[in-house]
C-alpha cells in the first residue's frame, strides 16, 4: 500500500578529507539496520552538495575571488548585475568582487532578485509613475519612491547593507536599479553577470550594447587561485558562506561521487540504487515569495537511472472518462490494465494531461532538498524509496 517514502538520514558532521562516498553508504545502511528498512532496485540515495564539498575541500577565500576579478577586470570599476539578495549565498562573494576592483556600479533588479527576494512589495510600483521594464533608478531616485524596506524574513535592508559591505572592502560604489542589463554600460564597460539562470541572455545583451570585458559568476573561481578550490563548470555560482572571509563552492566531484555511491552499494548489498548530489529544490514559497532554486542546477551530479522525465498517466482522467462506467475492482483493475500498456512516450498525449513535465533530478532533487532542509536536522542525505513504482506495481 505505501507509494513514495523519503527519509532523512543522519550522518557525521563531515569534514574536509572525509571519505563522503563510504560515510553516505554507512549511514544508509545503519539507518536500514536500525529501523528495519530494506534497500530495493532502483531506491535513490541521495546527499547534498553542502557535504560533498566539505569533504573535498571545495572552499575560496575573498582574497582568493579579489585576484581573479583584478586579474580578469584589471582592478579597475567593475559593473556587478543582477546580483541576488543573500548573505549566505553572495555577501561574501561580493567582498572579494569590491576588494578586487576600484569601484563597484551595483546593478540592483527591482521589485525583487532572481530568485524572488523582494527589495519591496511589488504593489508600491502601482503608487508610482514608474516603468520597471524600462526605467534606471538612481540610489537617490529608488530612496524616494520606496524608502527604506526591510526584508521581511531576515530583516535586512539589502540595498544599504551591500552598499555599506563594498565600502568596507575600500571600493568605491554607485547603485542602481534595472530590469534590463544592459543599463550597466552606461556606466561602466566592465560587467560581471551575476544572476544564475538567466546569466547567458545577460551576456548577450550587455555585449550587444557594447561591454568589452564580460564574464559571468561561472567564470570567476573557475580555476584554482593561489592553491584555492575552484568549480570549472560553475565557478562562483553555487557557493555558500563558509566564514566571513570564505565560501564553500558548489561541489566539482558530484558525479563521481554520484556513480560512487551507486557502486559501494552494489558491493556492499548487491543491489543496484540510484544516486546522486542534490543543491537547493526547485520550487515557490507562496509566502515569502522566494524560489529556492539558488544553485545553478539541482542534480550537481547523478547516475544513469535518473535521466529523463516521468511518464505518467493521470489517474483522475482516466477515472472520469475513459472508464467513468466502472467501479470498484473492476476500475482498478481496468487503470492497472491500462498503465501496464501505456505508451513509451506519453508527451501530448490526453491521458498525461495534468502531469508534472519536469526532469527526474529536479523533481527527486526538490523532494531531498525539502527533507533535509536547511538547518539542524542533521540529514543531509536522503534515501527515496518507491519512486518509480506506480498504482499497478505489485
Amino acid at each position: 500500500m505505501a507509494g513514495t517514502i523519503s527519509r532523512g538520514i543522519k550522518a557525521p558532521i563531515i569534514r574536509q578529507g572525509d571519505d563522503i562516498v563510504k560515510i553516505t553508504a554507512d549511514s544508509v545502511l545503519a539507518a536500514a539496520k536500525e529501523d528495519g528498512f530494506t534497500l530495493h532496485e532502483r531506491d535513490v540515495i541521495a546527499v547534498t552538495e553542502a557535504i560533498v564539498a566539505r569533504a573535498d575541500g571545495n572552499y575560496a577565500s575573498t582574497d582568493d575571488i579579489a585576484a581573479d576579478i583584478r586579474a580578469k577586470f584589471g582592478g579597475e570599476t567593475v559593473g556587478v548585475v543582477f546580483p541576488i539578495q543573500s548573505r549566505n549565498r553572495f555577501a561574501i562573494c561580493l567582498r572579494g568582487i569590491a576588494r578586487g576592483a576600484k569601484k563597484v556600479v551595483l546593478q540592483m533588479s527591482y521589485p525583487a532578485d532572481e530568485v524572488g527576494n523582494h527589495l519591496f512589495d511589488e504593489d508600491l510600483l502601482d503608487q508610482t509613475d514608474i516603468n520597471p521594464y524600462t526605467d534606471v533608478l538612481s540610489l537617490e531616485q529608488y530612496r524616494a519612491a520606496f524608502g527604506y524596506v526591510k526584508h521581511p524574513f531576515t530583516g535586512m535592508d539589502y540595498v544599504e547593507y551591500y552598499q555599506n559591505l563594498i565600502k568596507e572592502e575600500g571600493a568605491e560604489v554607485e547603485i542602481i536599479f534595472a530590469n534590463h542589463a544592459e543599463a550597466i554600460v552606461d556606466y561602466t564597460k566592465n560587467v560581471l553577470c551575476c544572476d544564475i539562470h538567466t546569466r547567458e541572455r545577460s551576456r548577450r545583451r550587455v555585449t550587444k550594447a557594447g561591454a568589452e570585458k564580460v564574464y559571468t559568476l561561472c567564470e570567476i573561481m573557475n580555476e584554482s587561485v593561489n592553491g584555492s578550490g575552484y568549480n570549472a563548470q560553475y565557478g562562483l555560482l553555487g557557493s555558500n558562506k563558509a566564514t566571513e572571509s570564505t565560501v564553500k563552492l558548489f561541489p566539482k566531484n558530484a558525479q563521481e561521487v554520484a556513480e560512487g555511491i551507486q557502486k559501494e552499494i552494489l558491493a556492499r548489498t548487491g543491489v543496484t540504487v540510484e544516486a546522486m548530489v542534490y543543491g537547493d529544490g526547485a520550487f515557490k514559497d507562496p509566502v515569502g515569495k522566494i524560489w529556492e532554486l539558488a544553485d545553478p542546477v539541482v542534480g550537481a551530479g547523478y547516475t544513469s537511472g535518473l535521466v529523463g522525465l516521468p511518464n505518467e498517466v493521470k489517474l483522475k482522467f482516466l477515472a472520469d472518462n475513459d472508464f467513468a462506467d466502472l467501479s470498484g475492482d473492476e476500475l482498478r483493475a481496468a487503470i492497472e490494465e491500462r498503465i501496464r500498456e501505456k505508451d513509451a512516450n506519453l508527451i501530448g498525449k490526453m491521458t498525461s494531461e495534468g502531469t508534472t513535465p519536469r526532469r527526474l533530478t529536479d523533481l527527486i532533487g526538490s523532494l531531498c532538498d525539502l527533507t533535509s532542509g536547511s538547518g539542524d536536522k542533521g540529514t543531509p542525505i536522503v534515501l527515496v524509496q518507491n519512486y518509480f513504482n506506480n498504482y499497478a506495481t505489485k
